[in-house]
């Protein structure tokens, strides 16, 4: 699959005339394009709702944009659900997946109306002593464990993870529940990350349709929705194809026919929580060349870092790079694309074949539109950078302005030590 980049180098020319690299840019018809997608994949379930993953891309501009399609969100901090709350969501439109979770936050989300989603059996007692009750609406987090495999060999290890509870866990969970007050019970699973192909979510969906079923067998409860979280990746390589949306809600289907419906179950609802889906795509990190050096090694500097993008430094993850001006240039050039800050992992890109880069030149690097400016940080005094919607229209509105310093030293309080900086 060839990486175009879904703005144009006049275009880009013309956004930077404004706003300074580096910063986010996001494509507001591709956001709106794939999320028309994701529910015409999963119209055939009346209780479908996609719940937007906000730590993906936490931005109110982006949240606005999920709830123009009937979405809710997913959150897993307080000032997530704050968020979620100014945009408007309230209710069952908000689902909170949190883990270790301090009281205070249960009781925000109970306060909002949210769903609560239970990581953890141990969080059962929590929840009814900070609420005093317990909600008639909850769900929890399952846990297989093991090793999860597909036939292209895709795999995770749910066994090693921090999330969910084991199958006698959450079987006892729904019977405590039950008996203090609880009427409709959630299953929520998240198996594998970033999956690219449209096996996932069906192989998903079968191991917690039969879940739902001995659970309701076995407890008695009524099991309302059933929440197939994340996973479906995004094809941050040229050489991988992406998932079919149709493909994939096809597959949940059939599923769904074959293990809920004999069982009696049609009536339960298919909750999703896509983050690097909905988003990964439909935005890029735009920087500009300011340094070259010619060392043991070739290398590009830019004017963004690691505190932009962390997901290279951090797991070696490959995000495409095009140099604008320069598609149909040869990439006879190999580069080590890297940042500014004092650590050698501060690479966008190693040993990487591009086109000849000359400084000022624009380079977007691609699929940073979710897990990118959220994972940002303040190492070496790194500051923020902007985010930026391209609009339908082609207008470019900025939607987070970048930090200053003043924000940075804003914490301090202590005589006023900073005060010449602000």
């Amino acid at each position: 699959m060839e990486k175009k980049p879904f703005v144009t180098l006049e275009k880009l020319k013309e956004i930077t005339a404004r706003y300074p690299t580096p910063f986010h840019l996001y494509d507001e018809k591709g956001i709106r394009e794939n999320a028309a997608r994701l529910k015409a994949a999963f119209a055939w379930n009346p209780g479908f709702k996609e719940y937007f993953a906000v730590k993906a891309t936490p931005n109110p501009f982006i949240l606005k944009i999920m709830k123009e399609y009937g979405f809710g969100t997913d959150c897993s901090s307080m000032t997530e659900l704050m968020m979620s709350d100014a945009c408007g969501f309230s209710g069952h439109d908000i689902m909170f997946s949190s883990n270790e979770t301090p009281p205070e936050e249960f009781a925000f989300c109970a306060k909002l109306g949210g769903i609560i989603n239970l990581d953890d059996i141990t969080h059962i007692a929590c929840v009814e002593e900070t609420l005093g009750y317990i909600p008639e609406t909850i769900s929890c987090r399952y846990n297989p464990g093991g090793v999860f495999r597909m036939s292209n060999g895709i795999m995770d290890n749910p066994g090693d993870a921090k999330y969910g509870m084991t199958l006698p866990q959450i079987t006892e969970a729904f019977k405590i529940l039950k008996e203090k007050g609880a009427k409709h019970f959630g299953i929520h699973a998240f198996l594998a990350s970033n999956t690219v192909t449209n096996e996932y979510y069906p192989m998903l969906a079968k191991v917690l349709f039969e879940t739902a079923v001995r659970l309701q067998k076995e407890t008695g409860v009524h099991v309302a929705f059933i929440n197939l979280s994340g996973g479906i990746g995004i094809p941050y390589r040229p050489d991988q194809e992406p998932n079919d949306i149709m493909a994939i809600g096809e597959g949940v289907r059939q599923v769904y026919e074959e293990v809920l419906v004999p069982a009696g179950m049609g009536d339960v609802a298919i909750y999703t929580e896509l983050g690097r889906f909905m988003l990964g795509p439909y935005g890029c990190l735009v920087t500009k060349a300011i340094h070259e050096k010619h060392t043991h090694k070739e290398y590009i500097g830019v004017d963004a870092c690691a505190a932009n993008l962390m997901r290279p430094a951090i797991y070696g993850a490959y995000h495409h790079i095009t140099v604008m001006g320069k598609e149909d240039w040869p990439c006879d050039h190999k580069y080590d694309v890297v940042g500014s800050l004092c650590e050698n992992n501060d690479k966008f890109a190693i040993d990487r074949m591009l086109p000849r880069i000359d400084m000022g030149d624009l380079l977007v690097i691609h699929d940073a539109g979710a897990h990118g400016f959220s994972m940002g940080y303040n190492y070496n005094g790194k500051l923020r950078s902007a985010e930026i919607l391209l609009h339908e229209n082609g207008d470019a509105e900025m939607i987070r302005r970048a930090e200053t310093p003043k924000d940075y030293f804003a914490t301090f309080d202590f005589c006023g030590v900073m005060k010449k900086y602000l």
